[in-house]
């Protein structure tokens, strides 16, 4: 029976597949897109795929049946996460201007197998994100007309009675999905010139919806005769801050355009700032005038600001705002149908995905493939799904993508900087997969000779760290730490911080709920589980990490990007088990088609080094001189021989 387990090594090699990493080129500015993209115009995308549905939708419907009147804070709480999870994209979009947003930035940090199904998930939040918006634009635009629309679809075709699905199907959700794919495939210009557009109409609706809001507004809406400003409690704060990350979701697109960003060094950090403090100002503000002019429990979920004014009188002002809605529903359908098809050509050019969806078009510098046919996938799930389940899906690939952003952000700040070039003929070229480093006393194998050449020069200059060594301060009392890799001891304490998180938000979710814990038991959880996220925290924090002033960085690394990862899972938790099953269905199947595609047609696999190629091996002990050090160590299937002197030189050059 043990003929059928694996070997160690095949496992290994297996194991080390799933978790390579990217290697970028030194010329990160080459691409096969147009940058004409300007910090205006990235801004306006990130505003265009903020501001849409979710001003004009999300907010009755959060307010009526989650949160009440404290839809306010929901949105104060989820906007502060994504503030964390936005500063992490800024630094990645600023670092790596490449297309492929969350995809690209845990490939390049994480591994492989990661990057994969976050990517996997942002196509589907992508796909999610239009269909939701374009049914919420064909429920507007029906709400003008008096629900004509409905009742005729209703009457002639008939409807269903499936969960899940939409009562009717929305034929002109998916007409108006087709129309901006049309458009979207005309190329960059045409449409940040079309977002341009339409979100100096949704602005100028916004600030009359503003203006006019308060002079209607009711204080005694939020009243205790109204049900209170929080009649659902804390719970449906944080149930509705979940749900309210679906507002947030469209600053990503700002970082999947960043490779068609003419300076996207600067323009990418400042346009995703500009974008996302204006988007939660204008969240804040709505909701407090939406809850002010009308009681809370009245609400329309469906057109509620619009159903506002016609309730109180201004029929006009009604009329008004639904036409602005549909107008910033245009931008957000353009900001998905905009990303997808990038994130998408992002995992076709690293192998990952079919290669058909790598193809860009030579005039207008679009991947048309990849619009054209995940539009059509759009329009199919705006035609037959409702609108509440696709939102509540959605806010889990986002807040795990968030997650993994967030981590990656630490892992890549603690490494040492790869720099791609081609070696000297017949020398080994340093591999991108972590070195694991025995314990001292024992000797050190590498497969390169500059990674021996790195270690000799740390250990003869200690007073020059590198990113992912341990500060001098702390070398002292934490010294048996030193010889590790650098990075190896941080990634390590990534993994364990991020378990810690994971069980001390269960705790605090379902601790007393589901689980029913006593009060000691519940309490001693809390504390172990804050005392490994914290001790983890520190560890990572004792580490040097890379400084520079060329590009932008988060400030309070480790600290920020941990906050993110608590809040992103702690609202991960709090969505419905429904969502959390649907949600492995999708994993399941993107695994699938990862190990029957994308790990046999990764390009990674160009760059791995065969096993038969291998001529020599350095060993690396840890004491004596550095001729001592340095021994040739031929593969046991050859003889034993002397490495040629000029060979090393060679190297060394």
């Amino acid at each position: 029976m043990a003929r059928w387990l694996p070997r160690t090594g095949d496992l290994s090699r297996f194991l080390q597949k799933l978790n390579r990493v990217k290697t970028l080129e030194e010329d990160m500015m080459e691409t096969s897109f147009n940058r004409c993209l300007s910090t205006v115009d990235l801004t306006l995308l990130g505003i265009g795929g903020m501001v849409g549905s979710g001003l004009y939708v999300l907010t009755g419907t959060v307010a009526k049946e989650i949160a009440g009147p404290a839809v306010i804070v929901s949105f104060v709480i989820a906007g502060f996460a994504s503030l964390l999870a936005a500063l992490c994209y800024a630094e990645f979009g600023a670092r790596v201007p490449k297309t492929g947003s969350a995809y690209m930035f845990t490939y390049v940090s994480v591994g492989e197998i990661w990057a994969f199904l976050i990517g996997w998930n942002v196509l589907l939040e992508y796909m999610i994100g239009g269909a939701a918006v374009a049914r919420a634009w064909s429920g507007y635009l029906d709400s003008i007309f008096n629900h004509k629309i409905k009742n005729f679809t209703e009457t002639h075709v008939g409807t269903w009675q499936v969960p899940f699905l939409a009562r009717y199907p929305d034929f002109l959700a998916a007409a108006i999905l087709l129309v901006a794919t049309a458009f979207i495939s005309f190329g960059a210009k045409v449409s940040s010139w079309l977002n341009h557009v339409f979100s100096a109409v949704s602005m100028g609706v916004i600030l009359f919806i503003l203006v006019m809001g308060f002079v209607l507004a009711q204080p005694k809406n939020w009243s205790a005769q109204e049900g209170g400003f929080a009649p659902y409690g804390l719970s449906g704060i944080m149930a509705g801050t979940a749900t309210c990350f679906y507002a947030f979701v469209g600053f990503d697109v700002i970082a999947a355009s960043s490779e068609e960003a003419r300076n996207p060094q600067k323009a990418v950090p400042r346009a995703i700032a500009f974008s996302l403090g204006l988007a939660t100002g204008a969240y804040i503000l709505v909701s407090v005038v939406l809850t002010l002019m009308v009681p809370w429990h009245t609400l329309d979920p469906d057109s509620a600001l619009a159903d506002a004014f016609y309730r109180r009188g201004y029929a006009w002002a009604g009329f008004l705002v639904a036409a602005g809605s549909i107008c910033a529903m245009n931008t957000v359908l353009l900001s998905n149908l905009f990303s997808l098809p990038r994130i998408v050509y992002a995992m076709a050019e690293d192998g990952l995905f079919f290669q058909v969806f790598s193809r860009v078009h030579p005039r207008t510098q679009v991947p048309v493939v990849g619009i054209v046919v995940f539009g059509l996938l759009m329009a199919l799930l705006a035609l037959v799904f409702d609108l509440e389940a696709l939102v509540q899906f959605l806010s889990i690939g986002t807040l795990l993508a968030y997650t993994f952003v967030a981590a990656s952000i630490i892992v890549l700040r603690f490494q040492q900087q790869k720099v791609v070039g081609t070696a000297p003929s017949g020398c080994a070229q340093p591999s991108a997969e972590p070195h694991h480093s025995p314990s001292a006393g024992e000797m050190k194998e590498y497969e390169s000779f500059s990674d021996k050449l790195q270690l000799v020069d740390r250990e003869k200059s200690k007073e020059q760290r590198e990113p992912g060594q341990l500060k001098a301060v702390f070398e002292p009392y934490l010294e048996f730490l030193s010889d590790f890799y650098p990075g190896e001891v941080v990634t390590v304490a990534v993994v364990t911080l991020m378990v810690s998180a994971i069980c001390l938000c269960s705790i605090l979710v379902f601790g007393n709920t589901h689980l029913h814990l006593p009060t000691w038991s519940y309490s001693l959880l809390l504390v172990l589980f804050s005392l490994g996220f914290f001790l983890s925290l520190l560890l990572i924090w004792a580490h040097e990490q890379q400084r520079s002033t060329q590009t932008f960085q988060i400030p309070l690394v480790p600290l920020s990007p941990a906050l993110s990862i608590v809040l992103n899972i702690y609202l991960m938790l709090k969505l419905s088990y429904m969502t959390w099953l649907r949600f492995a269905i999708w994993l399941l199947l993107g695994l699938l088609v990862y190990f029957g595609y994308g790990i046999w047609h990764s390009k990674e696999n160009l760059r791995e080094p065969r096993a038969q190629r291998v001529s020599a091996r350095y060993v690396v002990f840890p004491s004596g001189s550095l001729e001592e050090r340095l021994q040739a160590v031929q593969p046991s299937a050859q003889p034993a021989t002397e490495m040629p002197d000029a060979h090393i030189n060679d190297c060394k050059r």
